[in-house]
């Protein structure tokens, strides 16, 4: 850590604007034991900034099947609390990115992450990509929204810094996965570098790197258990922009035993063949399964601590540099 960085650090990390993420609770969402409308709760006792809830969480009692006063009702939940909301969908059709809209409209989010879905030929696939992203552009620049196009296991960095620039989009950027760059054979630490001026938001979480077949799949577990250098991604995240901090949502996605598998390779060539994929997807327990939900909500709130114990780890460590002996 030099100055410059520990003066940011000491501006920075004591407000960081912490969201929490619907994923870290999946099993349960999946279970309808914990709700939508719970995660506002949730994050309003962890005094957190927001949520960050995807469009099918909560089964049939998601926000895609909400009605018109529904949505009001959960906007209206939020504003009290003082909770900023984010929709997430997972594909970037322009059907996806309707339903994802609407939502976010009607409930008075301010931000809509997606990521793509296709296969074929990567530079099919790219070009599908950027047909989608003009969509976006053309029919919802002026919706108030901002959007974010997530790092999510088959694209590498340079792909995605290089759709979003040619994009001429100002309410689209990066949003970065602390794992997600690992099945693409990338390393964390330097797909941060190369996404680095295009990331406003995050994921945070942990995972064990698996490497097989000429590529690395990835688990995830336990914050501070894994394989990622998690304080140094904190610590370059929280850096990013000179005069004011330019990631302004951090995602809290405790996902213990998700697993994803590599989907690039050594030696593939510039136009590999990108697979299908499902959306992400934790499998429920065999056995036990009571005691795992509950185990996931503690994972979940274990993760918050976790978080807020390294950033004021490196607040002492700013501290000191900058104190005159």
């Amino acid at each position: 850590m030099d100055r410059l960085t520990a003066e940011k650090v000491l501006l920075r990390a004591q407000n960081l604007p912490l969201y929490l993420h619907a994923y870290a609770f999946h099993l349960n969402m999946r279970m309808e034991k914990i709700l939508p409308e719970d995660l506002l709760t949730i994050a309003h006792q962890q005094q957190l900034g927001g949520v960050k809830v995807h469009v099918l969480d909560g089964e049939s009692q998601a926000l895609c099947h909400a009605d018109d006063a529904r949505l009001r009702n959960f906007g209206e939940q939020a504003q009290r609390y003082g909770l900023d909301i984010h929709i997430e969908t997972s594909a970037s059709d322009s059907q996806t990115i309707d339903q994802a809209v609407n939502i976010a409209l009607k409930s008075g989010a301010s931000s809509v992450r997606f990521y793509p879905r296709y296969q074929g030929a990567l530079q099919q696939v790219l070009a599908r990509i950027a047909e989608d992203i003009q969509y976006i552009k053309q029919r919802y620049q002026h919706s108030g929204l901002s959007f974010t196009l997530e790092q999510h296991e088959d694209l590498k960095s340079h792909e995605l810094v290089s759709l979003v620039r040619a994009a001429d989009f100002p309410q689209l950027s990066l949003l970065f996965d602390f794992a997600n760059m690992i099945n693409a054979n990338e390393e964390p630490l330097t797909a941060l570098a190369v996404m680095a001026e295009d990331i406003t938001q995050v994921h945070i979480k942990d995972a064990l790197i698996v490497r097989e077949d000429q590529g690395m799949g990835h688990r995830a577990c336990i914050s501070g258990q894994g394989d990622l250098p998690f304080r140094e991604l904190l610590l370059g995240l929280i850096c990013l922009g000179e005069e004011r901090p330019q990631v302004t949502a951090y995602g809290l996605e405790e996902e213990v035993d998700y697993y994803a598998p590599p989907f690039r390779f050594n030696g593939e060539g510039d136009n590999p063949h990108i697979p299908w994929r499902e959306m992400s997807e934790t499998a429920l327990p065999e056995h036990g399964l009571e005691e795992r939900l509950k185990k996931e909500v503690q994972d979940a709130l274990n993760q918050i601590h976790h978080v807020r114990t390294i950033t004021d780890s490196l607040i002492k460590q700013a501290r000191e540099l900058l104190t005159p002996a």
